[in-house]
């Protein structure tokens, strides 16, 4: 292990609040399209495979994911294009591992494209847990953020 990596400062509150947040909106980006998806296909019982429909869920929170990032940003008075390309460069690596925790749990706990009341928290707080420290190290050692 390098000097680097052993000097690494993982007890900055500061920052974890700040990952927390970004993180949070990452989330809420992420289950409107992965939740969208799911609860679409459970309302109208369209016969389609789990894996495909969660397949699909995870595509569509990436996207939903990426567009509320980009807006925020635009709020942010970054352009279209520097948004855009903020948001897919720093947290698509955040973005896909919370898709797939989100969608294992639910795999996991109900056999997969179901949404319960029970297990909908679960799902986001895996959701949030996976990809927070990578959020943190990243904002740490490169001081780089969606928001």
């Amino acid at each position: 292990m390098s000097a680097e990596a052993i000097n690494f400062n993982w007890k900055c509150r500061h920052t974890w609040k700040r990952s927390a947040k970004n993180t949070a909106w990452c989330l809420l980006g992420c289950a409107i399209g992965d939740f969208g998806t799911i609860l679409f296909f459970q309302i109208t019982k369209i016969p389609f495979p789990v894996l495909s429909i969660m397949i699909l869920a995870i595509i569509n929170g990436l996207i939903t994911s990426i567009i509320l990032e980009t807006f925020i940003l635009m709020k942010q008075d970054f352009s279209f294009q520097k948004a855009l390309k903020t948001a897919l460069g720093m947290s698509f690596i955040s973005m896909i591992s919370m898709e797939i925790a989100m969608n294992l749990t639910d795999y996991a706990l109900t056999g997969g494209a179901i949404l319960t009341w029970w297990v909908v928290p679960i799902m986001l707080a895996v959701g949030f847990v996976t990809p927070w420290p990578y959020n943190y190290w990243r904002l740490k050692k490169h001081n780089q953020a969606c928001h």
